[in-house]
């Protein structure tokens, strides 16, 4: 304890020691995989697995105001050539605070020549942002959004009730909806070594393409978080409210509830890291509409609430989880995860399958410069969960999930996945490219096999000799490939054009897309097209 307090002094004694880091970069694996060579070099310790990052760390400064601001050559350019691309449309830098203001267009037209279908995208953004002296910032970005979408995704969208990682989908036509998509974040930085933030966005746990523990696939959710740094030591704790369109109350409305997060990040050496992870998620009111008053031992800060939640009588879902990384070389990082849902040891060791013991795992490798090319980066990883994992045996409100998706992996559960990830960067032209293993198992004859996270397990198909792959056996090919010419990199608008095949196959159905897209696009935020379903139908 007073250890504790010791750390909290420290915390506030030090104000105006340092510049504090408080302008965040919003995430998505396509923006920060540029970022690997500092990131996962041998001769630094960066706090990688926390994301997003602070664009302001001494870290990555360099290279994320080189990228934000490539193309500004020194030559002498007319006012409208800059501000087409090289420039915020609206930027002003004052003396101690600055301002930027863009417009996000997001159009774009495919064919999915498959199922003889034009796909199209047709969205219009708004983005503001700045700072305050150098401890505040703010960042605020809308999308008002209609579209068309291959029948993958609209199955996955009639199943969820969600556009993929957005908002609630309003249907307008065939295979169409619109919805809208609302991002914000104040960042406050009293201190170099505390930030607080608050706000309406995501947050991703891990090194990896997906993450077993906290991923930015669904939604946007509102959240409170404190992410305090002590030299090798990172620790976050984070609070946020979720709503739940799958689980409604007796009058047919979205059911409230809430999780807290803590996660603590070490970086023992300049290669290797370890971090501690735990989340709690609780119902605001019970299946029978009785509302329950917060409990005030979830405002603890400290890691590790899993003791103080079986204490109170386990009301609620409890995850707790690893990561690490090992620094091989430069060019080389393995890194995994592993998730632990529920654990009943005299059925694990016995080996029979019991579907109390529930838990995922990952491991991948990631680098820069393949075979010394620089700007060409790699990602290969495989990620598993068993059946039920995710899901809870009584309640479905306090499945780890919020607004109808997954809180962790997209797929939910039951599946084994293999996915491997190519980035090259030439000037302002950007290739990339996805091919993507899956072999899960969906429900079947109104039996739970375990994939589906909304539905209780209770009674679930069997009670022993569960295995990954079982119900109605699927197996899932997905490739993309894409071409994007940078137009301005202020906020990643760009030319860009793609290509995607998938085949999802079992012995009840095969279901087939090829298509090709090309649209002008722009943001930075993480849009997910490698998706399975839940359920057969």
């Amino acid at each position: 304890m007073k250890k504790i307090f010791g750390a909290l002094l420290l915390l506030f004694a030090a104000v105006g020691v340092a510049r504090s880091q408080s302008v965040y970069q919003p995430y998505s694996y396509q923006f920060y995989q540029k970022l690997n060579s500092d990131v996962y070099s041998t001769k630094t310790r960066q706090h990688s697995s926390l994301r997003p990052y602070f664009a302001d760390d001494s870290l990555i400064k360099h290279t994320v105001d080189s990228l934000l601001n490539y193309g500004k050559d020194g030559l002498q350019h007319s006012g409208l050539y800059n501000k087409l691309f090289n420039e915020h449309l609206i930027d002003y830098k004052g003396a101690n605070s600055t301002f930027y203001a863009d417009l996000l267009p997001d159009f774009g037209i495919g064919r999915e020549f498959s199922n003889k279908l034009t796909t199209n995208t047709v969205s219009l953004g708004l983005q503001i942002g700045g700072t305050f002296g150098d401890k505040f910032s703010y960042y605020v970005a809308g999308y008002e959004n209609q579209a068309v979408v291959p029948n993958y995704i609209a199955t996955y969208i009639n199943q969820t009730g969600i556009v993929p990682g957005q908002a609630y989908a309003r249907i307008y036509k065939t295979n169409g909806y619109d919805w809208d998509y609302i991002t914000g974040v104040a960042s406050y930085t009293p201190v170099k070594y505390l930030n607080i933030s608050l706000g309406r966005d995501k947050t991703f746990i891990g090194d990896g393409y997906r993450s077993m523990l906290l991923s930015d696939a669904a939604s946007p959710y509102p959240f409170f978080r404190l992410t305090g740094t002590l030299g090798n030591v990172r620790y976050m704790a984070m609070w946020t409210s979720f709503n739940d369109p799958v689980d409604l109350d007796a009058n047919g409305n979205n059911r409230k509830k809430g999780a807290v997060f803590h996660y603590l990040d070490w970086n023992v050496s300049n290669r290797f890291s370890i971090g501690f992870f735990d989340a709690v998620v609780f119902y605001s009111k019970d299946d029978a509409g009785h509302r329950r008053p917060f409990d005030l031992s979830y405002l603890n800060p400290i890691i590790f609430l899993r003791p103080v939640e079986a204490l109170n009588g386990s009301p609620d879902n409890a995850l707790i989880g690893l990561t690490s990384k090992y620094k091989i070389s430069d060019g080389v990082t393995a890194y995994g995860q592993f998730a632990l849902d529920e654990f009943e040891s005299a059925s694990f060791f016995s080996g029979k399958g019991s579907y109390r013991n529930k838990y995922g795992w990952q491991l991948g490798f990631r680098g820069a410069n393949l075979f010394g090319v620089k700007n060409l980066n790699y990602l290969v990883e495989t990620n598993s969960a068993t059946p039920y994992t995710y899901s809870e045996q009584h309640s479905a409100i306090v499945s780890y999930t919020e607004n109808g998706e997954m809180l962790a992996h997209p797929w939910g559960a039951n599946f084994r996945e293999v996915v491997g990830l190519l980035n090259y960067s030439y000037k302002r032209f950007d290739f990339s490219g996805e091919l993507d293993y899956g072999h899960y198992g969906l429900d079947i004859n109104g039996l739970n096999y375990g994939k589906d996270p909304f539905q209780i397990y209770a009674d679930p198909a069997r009670q022993e000799g569960n295995y990954i792959g079982q119900g109605l056996t699927t197996n899932m090919i997905y490739a993309e490939g894409k071409v994007a010419y940078l137009l301005n990199p202020k906020y990643n608008l760009r030319l860009e054009i793609g290509g995607i095949i998938r085949n999802e196959k079992n012995s009840q159905f095969t279901d087939k897309t090829t298509m090709l897209t090309i649209g002008l696009r722009s943001s930075f935020r993480s849009l997910y097209n490698d998706l399975a379903r839940y359920k057969a139908n």
